[in-house]
């Protein structure tokens, strides 16, 4: 893996010392390291070498900061003296990732998983409208119910009657099963440039935005390289590229044999890959071909596709490359699945997964 150094240009919010500050750099070190803690503390020395990032006040040095994070309990060492991340720094990681993401939005969504219809549900609007029976009496407005009560009978003779009471309108909120297949093939870090950073850093936001602000969804995160894998939402700052081809027939297989487990109505699997199928399994054995499009690859990846669509699961494809086999087959599985596909930059990759994520959201319930 080759990285690129340029100059340090200290944020103008980040003050030397401030460690919660530091932590975040600290976590985007330790996903481009795979979860080794002690290669990311290796990272941090030399940039403190380099671009004296620590403050030389007492209690403000590298060494400190390692002790800080141990006492906050964001990692803990073994009695080698070697260094591991406990749960609680996991969910930091994704938090980290997550404040990342949303702060390049240009408008960052909020709230729930809202549809276009107005109904029973656990979003209340300002506007209201007249009682009807078997609306929740918790969502009567009673401050225009009572003065549409004045408004009829006069203050002198108040009295509240099933007319004048009116009740806030309620926003639908769909829950969704969705995965997250990550490529993990060779080319998401060929000639230098990395790729895979930033496709973990995607899937640990959207993971903490499901956690936190959608209890009642569905997560699952799937890796393809010669074959697919289902991984926990912890391991993703863990995942490592190989020397692997690319099987998207299988994980798409293994992604829709996962939705179909759920009886949620939403569902739908996100895939972040930047080459073309490359491989798949056949009676047991892998049949690949890195050389241009091979037809039988593409066939049983684009039936794939097909049985998604017959089963109502959408793909939506992020390609985060502008290969022209790749475009060419993106934009055909896309047709025949009827999901979407965006073809992004890695620097805007975030922002096109979060608001695809709550746009698929709002639709409309019959």
């Amino acid at each position: 893996m080759i990285f690129r150094y340029s100059e340090w240009r200290e944020l103008p919010h980040m003050q030397k010392g401030n460690f919660d500050e530091l932590m975040n750099l600290f976590n985007q070190l330790l996903v481009q390291a795979n979860g080794d803690v002690q290669q990311a503390l290796t990272w941090l020395t030399y940039l403190d070498e380099r671009y004296d990032i620590f403050s030389d006040e007492p209690g403000k040095g590298l060494g400190d900061f390692i002790e800080w994070m141990k006492e906050q309990g964001y990692i803990r060492e073994d009695q080698d003296g070697q260094f591991d991340v406990t749960s609680k720094g996991n969910r930091r990681i994704r938090q980290d990732s997550l404040d990342r993401v949303f702060s390049n939005l240009r408008k960052a969504p909020g709230g729930e998983h809202p549809t276009r219809d107005t109904g029973h549900g656990i979003e209340r609007q300002s506007e209201t409208r007249p009682f009807r029976y078997g609306d929740e009496p918790s969502n009567i407005d009673f401050p225009s119910s009572i003065s549409n009560a004045i408004k009829r009978a006069g203050i002198d003779h108040l009295s509240l009657n099933e007319d004048d009471l009116e009740v806030y309108e309620t926003e639908h909120l769909a829950s969704c099963a969705t995965v997250l297949a990550i490529d993990i093939s060779h080319s998401m870090i060929l000639y230098g440039e990395d790729r895979i950073t930033p496709a973990k850093n995607v899937a640990l936001a959207l993971s903490q935005l499901i956690l936190t602000r959608y209890p009642k969804d569905k997560l699952h995160v799937v890796v393809f390289g010669d074959n697919a894998g289902q991984v926990e939402v912890e391991d993703i700052p863990f995942i490592k590229v190989g020397p692997y081809h690319t099987n998207t027939k299988e994980a798409l297989e293994l992604s829709r044999r996962i939705l179909k487990r759920h009886r949620y109505h939403n569902k739908q699997i996100f895939m972040i890959t930047d080459g073309k199928p490359s491989a798949i399994t056949e009676y047991g054995r892998l049949y690949k071909n890195p050389y241009g499009l091979d037809r039988k690859i593409v066939n049983k990846t684009l039936d794939e596709a097909v049985q998604c669509r017959r089963d109502k699961i959408e793909i939506t494809t992020f390609m985060i490359a502008r290969d022209r086999w790749l475009v060419n087959f993106v934009n055909t599985l896309t047709k025949v699945n009827r999901g979407r596909a965006y073809f992004s930059s890695l620097d805007r990759l975030g922002e096109y997964i979060f608001v695809d994520y709550i746009r698929n959201r709002r639709q409309t319930l019959r």
